[in-house]
């Protein structure tokens, strides 16, 4: 069990208002303040090649936190700047010809499927949806009945933008393999708000941010590769970090992740997300899980009691992220006179999850995501605040 006092000693600012948005850039930890400024600091005074000497081993120690975490190996583990580059890099390094087929589910992130729908149209793939059960979850009878020995991706979101819903991860990964295609999780949703390990899920490549539940820095992101799956991959960005140059007409690539990684990087931020990761795994993932899920069940329970609000979250499994409308307020107007209030949340547009919200016939949500630090009164004190719309 998470003691609420000590994590919320260790977030002030969780303190003065109630802050719900971990699902867009959570707040911090101090642990996580002071290893980047501390290191910003020192950058200043000695310059940032021997400043970045001095936490070597630090650094190093870092891809074995993010494998624990992750549940793979060390040599599995890439660092990036972001979630989206992390799932840039490796869908690019997967090969496509004509003719092939990419499969997603139908709620695809805008930042993916742009990325997906570019890349299909210049060589001549096709992209093509899923279609979710009764729940809202990706059905794995439709997978099943779509793959061929043509599909070469399974595009697969973990948790939505737009709204709580846990997409079953091991049944689609063991349905995509039987055919020989690759799994790409976009996890920046889910891991460090769910348990999230690549040797329990069976994908083969998995994308992270450290700025979300992992209450890291923004500018920082995790890619995780299998083995099994790195001899498939031709990463197309490489410079002198991911490859050696040997001769002067040859160079010689990484055999493992780190081939996805780039030579410069912020020093002070790779820091404070390794000061991230202790922190979740110091708190223990499901704890942590218990603790966020037990928030937003809360307040998905108090907003469902409240006349003209509904909750818009899918799926028979949900997490902490927690959806909903107020009738006749736009969402930006309840985020703005939330915030007003001492209550931070975001909205999430069709745009972002285009299928899915145009399914639903749905051009705006407001997102709540309380994490751990977040208390129960403080989460009865948004739903009074959003009563008070009414």
């Amino acid at each position: 069990m998470i003691d609420l006092d000590v994590v919320r000693a260790d977030t002030p600012a969780c303190r003065d208002q109630v802050f719900l948005d971990s699902a867009g850039s959570s707040l911090p930890p101090r642990q996580v303040l002071d290893e980047v400024v501390g290191h910003l600091r020192r950058e200043a005074e000695v310059g940032g090649y021997r400043a970045a000497a001095e936490h070597a081993e630090e650094i190093e120690a870092g891809y074995g936190l993010a494998a624990e975490l992750l549940g793979c190996r060390p040599e599995e583990i890439a660092f990036t700047d972001s979630a989206t580059r992390s799932w840039d890099l490796a869908f690019a390094a997967v090969p496509l010809a004509e003719g092939d087929r990419v499969l997603v589910t139908e709620v695809e992130y805008a930042g993916n499927a742009v990325g997906l729908l570019h890349r299909a149209a210049a060589v001549g793939a096709t992209v093509e949806p899923i279609p979710s059960d009764e729940h809202g979850a990706v059905s794995v009878a439709a997978l099943r009945d779509l793959l061929d020995e043509r599909v070469r991706l399974v595009s697969l979101v973990h948790v939505p933008t737009n709204g709580g819903l846990v997409n079953p991860v091991r049944e689609v990964a063991d349905a995509a393999h039987e055919v020989g295609a690759l799994v790409l999780l976009d996890a920046c949703q889910s891991v460090g708000q769910l348990r999230v390990r690549m040797d329990e899920l069976g994908v083969d490549v998995l994308s992270v941010t450290g700025r979300k539940w992992l209450r890291g820095p923004r500018g920082t992101g995790l890619l995780a590769v299998r083995e099994s799956a790195s001899g498939l991959l031709r990463p197309h960005l490489v410079d002198l970090h991911g490859a050696e140059w040997v001769a002067p007409q040859r160079a010689r690539l990484r055999t493992d992740a780190r081939v996805f990684e780039l030579w410069e990087y912020s020093v002070a931020d790779r820091l404070g997300l390794l000061a991230a990761l202790r922190y979740a795994l110091d708190l223990g993932v499901d704890a942590i899980a218990e603790a966020v899920l037990d928030r937003a069940e809360r307040a998905r329970a108090g907003l469902a009691a409240l006349p003209g609000v509904t909750v818009r979250d899918l799926g028979r499994q949900r997490c902490g992220i927690v959806s909903f409308t107020v009738d006749g307020v736009p969402a930006a107007k309840v985020r703005d006179t939330l915030r007003e209030r001492g209550v931070t949340v975001t909205v999430s547009r069709t745009t972002s999850t285009l299928l899915d919200m145009t399914h639903r016939g749905l051009d705006a949500v407001v997102r709540a995501s309380p994490h751990y630090f977040v208390s129960p009164q403080q989460v009865d004190d948004f739903v009074a605040a959003v009563a008070d719309l009414r």
